[in-house]
């Protein structure tokens, strides 16, 4: 998860710097350049914010719906929608370095339906992010969301033993501050590369998430399998 969270920065980075000025996985960021746009400041856009949230809302829909029956821990299900989101993320990125997204090139006319190619890219990536956003929340790892860092923020001031608390998830929180950070700084510099390697980093590290995790799950389940069998045949007689 808090590779995932990585992921977000990186994925967040490529799309505001290179896909004008729109977050495809932070929508509290997009509903504030959204506002400022309408009031016509600064020349913000409208369109990218409104395909990303549109976009990640469906995303977020179909995680819903795939993770419904889910159990609670990871499942099948959980490998599936996060490889889905890896693949639509290298599927782009691919797309990408054959034909840099540039307005009016046969590529943004096919992506985009003219309306340009970053918008197009930016609903792909935003429909991903929203499906990693719905399936982290199934998993209900506390303090990783994956695409949020403002609530495990404030969790980690108000339950500091400055304020208190107990601090207990400090660790956790920080981490998933910092590698969203760090995630953000890296999508920024491999920007300086190309607009897809950034996205093929991440949907690389998405996809190696989504194996972990499907191998881990199996593993736990064996040995909760065999701890569950030694209690049912009971002590062995000498």
């Amino acid at each position: 998860m808090l590779t995932l969270t990585f992921t977000t920065g990186i994925v967040d980075a490529v799309g505001y710097l290179g896909l004008d000025r729109v977050f495809t996985a932070n929508m509290t960021g997009n509903v504030v350049i959204l506002g400022m746009a309408l009031a016509q400041t600064g020349g913000l856009p409208v369109a990218g914010p409104v395909i990303a949230l549109a976009t990640f809302l469906v995303g977020a829909l179909a995680g819903g719906r795939m993770l419904r029956r889910a159990r609670p821990r990871w499942s099948g299900r959980h490998t599936v929608a996060f490889a889905a989101t890896g693949t639509v993320l290298a599927g782009v990125s691919s797309a990408c370095l054959v034909v840099l997204p540039r307005e009016g090139s046969p590529w943004a006319f096919t992506v985009t339906a003219l309306l340009g190619a970053a918008m197009g890219v930016t609903g792909l990536l935003g429909a991903a992010m929203g499906l990693q956003a719905a399936t982290a929340r199934r998993l209900a790892v506390a303090d990783v969301t994956t695409v949020v860092v403002t609530s495990t923020i404030v969790g980690l001031a108000a339950d500091s033993r400055a304020a208190g608390g107990t601090g207990a998830r400090a660790p956790r929180r920080v981490l998933a501050v910092a590698l969203i950070l760090a995630g953000a700084g890296t999508g920024a510099l491999l920007l300086q590369v190309h607009l897809g390697v950034g996205m093929a980093v991440a949907g690389g590290l998405t996809l190696l998430a989504a194996l972990s995790g499907h191998l881990l799950r199996e593993r736990a389940a064996a040995g909760t399998e065999a701890e569950e069998g030694a209690l049912t045949a009971g002590p062995v007689a000498t």
